[in-house]
């Protein structure tokens, strides 16, 4: 068995298991002749929007689309700062640059990797300082894990804030009870194929209880149309999601709550392996991860090698992320809490990621085992 690359994220196992549904789902459009906003688009909305339990959703074309609505609908623009973590994906900083806002980059907390609302704090000083208006906060369900919205929500009350939950890593996580897409102002997630909930394509879907917001956000998803799509009323987008792909996410969404449980089998295995050998994710008894990465913590001076050594296994890992925001060559003019990250700049150079899907079998799975044990202990 490891003389064949193990997957990273099989998503050809996925396929196999629906089997002819996604096949039919996707004949269906064609045969309908509805590829854009054709009423699968309806249907899935109704259905995530059962699935968290919250009033509105509105699927897009992308995460980075799913963040950039909300954002335009509040107005968010030029003057306004926006709190975001430096240790995540680029797209949180983009969209708030696209607004022509500033995104101030905070530290993360060294245990959750998620956004530091001490850090938040200091962006806030550090925002007025320079005669910005603190608007929103955007924190990022790190590589699935829930961020800490009563601490986050708290702090937003207090500053007058919005919040924007960015769940594009984090669609099927649970924070107190409370699911991922219905806790903040909005949030956002992504269905890119490797998520959690993955289309076959790019998509995404924005979450909201206000219902002034969620007619806005459909209206910035047509190039701001009002009565009609030639009656446009506010600068707008292209964001529509592809027919096909509502269909696809459609069949996806039934067997969803089966594989959030296996993805939390592969943790828990992983989780008991490795203890004591490396820095394991940490969990809350009262949070839910969707487990959207597997991460590991390790020195930095030996993270290379160990990935080395496990690619020679036939073991494949990836890091996310190598180079925090705040010194990423397109963002290093925007401004940050404090003068350096230091939790950030230090999880960028010692965290790496294992495969992590909810059809990673045993025996591959203990290959996997195998190979990290004997590597971190040799």
């Amino acid at each position: 068995m490891t003389a064949r690359q193990i997957p990273f994220i099989d998503l050809m196992a996925q396929r196999r298991h629906l089997g002819q549904k996604i096949d039919n789902a996707v004949i269906s459009v064609i045969n309908s002749g509805k590829f854009v906003m054709g009423p699968e688009i309806e249907s899935l909305e109704r259905q995530l929007a059962d699935f968290c339990g919250v009033k509105h959703v509105v699927a897009c074309s992308s995460g980075t689309d799913a963040l950039l609505l909300p954002l335009m609908a509040w107005g968010i623009g030029p003057g306004d700062a926006v709190l975001i973590p430096a240790f995540t994906f680029v797209a949180t900083a983009e969209v708030v640059a696209l607004t022509g806002a500033t995104p101030i980059f905070c530290d993360v907390d060294a245990t959750s990797y998620n956004i530091d609302v001490s850090s938040v704090r200091q962006a806030i000083d550090k925002a007025l300082g320079m005669g910005l208006k603190p608007k929103a906060i955007m924190p990022v369900d790190l590589f699935g894990l829930p961020a800490d919205f009563d601490e986050i929500i708290g702090l937003a009350n207090e500053k007058e804030l919005l919040v924007l939950d960015d769940a594009c890593q984090g669609f099927g996580g649970v924070y107190k009870n409370k699911k991922i897409g219905s806790i903040g102002d909005a949030a956002a997630t992504s269905f890119f194929p490797a998520k959690p909930l993955g289309c076959y394509g790019d998509g995404g879907a924005a979450f909201t209880n206000d219902s002034e917001l969620y007619e806005k956000m459909l209206s910035i998803r047509v190039h701001g149309q009002g009565q009609n799509k030639y009656h446009n009323v506010r600068l707008g987008l292209n964001a529509r999601m592809d027919t096909i792909q509502a269909a696809i996410l459609i069949e996806k969404l039934t067997i969803f709550p089966d594989e959030l449980k296996a993805r939390e089998q592969v943790a828990r295995k992983y989780n008991e392996a490795f203890d004591g050998i490396a820095i394991t994710p940490l969990v809350h008894e009262d949070y839910v991860s969707c487990w959207a990465q597997y991460t590991l913590c390790v020195s930095a001076n030996e993270r290379a090698s160990i990935q080395k050594k496990l690619s020679d296994l036939n073991v494949p890992t990836a890091v996310y992320y190598p180079i925090p925001l705040n010194k990423q060559p397109g963002y290093i003019q925007y401004p940050s809490a404090t003068d350096s990250l230091p939790v950030c700049e230090d999880l960028c150079e010692r965290v790496f990621s294992l495969p992590m899907h909810p059809y990673l079998e045993d025996a591959e799975q203990q290959i996997i085992i195998n190979a990290v044990v004997s590597t971190l202990k040799s």
